[in-house]
């Protein structure tokens, strides 16, 4: 029995990880070490040949993981990814093509922006919850301190050049929810299949929740 979402997928963790699977075998341990760890919510990038078949074993096999799909960028993707059991789906940007199939997807979605217009433009379409990317590139945490004040009503999930040094500044914003990076996964501990390691990693990620958002 998969654990229920709550009101927003933002709402899981302090920090999504973003995964991206090269083996579909290694989907499963990696998934109960992020769980283990308190990251509950984990972003399989569709990158990778193996992403579906990584996103069907964790959803099969891990029940208190919530699992979805990153790097959507068509609707046939989409429909792909909620078949194989994505339980949410990320962009890393959107068009109203795109939009619609998320919307039509019948789970959560966060289409990508870094503009204030997207911003605008999917706050108009009734879409308040966004991934922000790629974060660092697009101004980082100043950007989205100054969006805050206009468009209060937009929160965000910044991803993209976030490092466990930068992840608690973007924590510490008021419409910033969660931030999505992949510093808990190591190349060399994935390779190692040194799952204990990346438990650890992921329980000080879960862990910035207290203090970078204490304000």
């Amino acid at each position: 029995m998969s654990s229920p979402l709550p009101s927003s997928v933002l709402d899981l963790a302090p920090v999504v990880p973003v995964v991206v699977v090269e083996d579909a075998a290694d989907a499963v341990p990696l998934a109960r070490a992020l769980v283990a760890g308190g990251l509950p919510a984990i972003e399989v990038t569709l990158r990778t040949p193996a992403a579906l078949d990584a996103i069907s074993a964790i959803a099969a096999e891990v029940p208190d993981a919530v699992v979805g799909a990153g790097t959507v960028i068509t609707p046939e993707q989409a429909d792909e990814a909620v078949a194989a059991g994505a339980r949410f789906l990320v962009s890393p940007g959107w068009t109203d093509v795109l939009l619609e199939a998320l919307r039509a997807s019948g789970v959560p979605f966060l289409p990508g922006v870094s503009t204030t217009s997207e911003v605008v433009a999917l706050l108009e379409r009734g879409v308040r919850e966004m991934k922000f990317f790629p974060a660092q590139a697009a101004g980082g945490t100043a950007y989205l301190k100054s969006l805050a004040g206009p468009l209060p009503q937009a929160r965000f999930c910044p991803t993209g050049g976030i490092g466990i040094d930068s992840a608690p500044e973007y924590l510490a914003l008021p419409n910033v929810a969660c931030v999505g990076g992949s510093w808990m996964l190591p190349a060399d501990a994935v390779a190692a299949r040194d799952w204990e390691r990346i438990e650890g990693l992921a329980r000080t990620a879960a862990g910035l929740s207290a203090g970078a958002r204490s304000r």
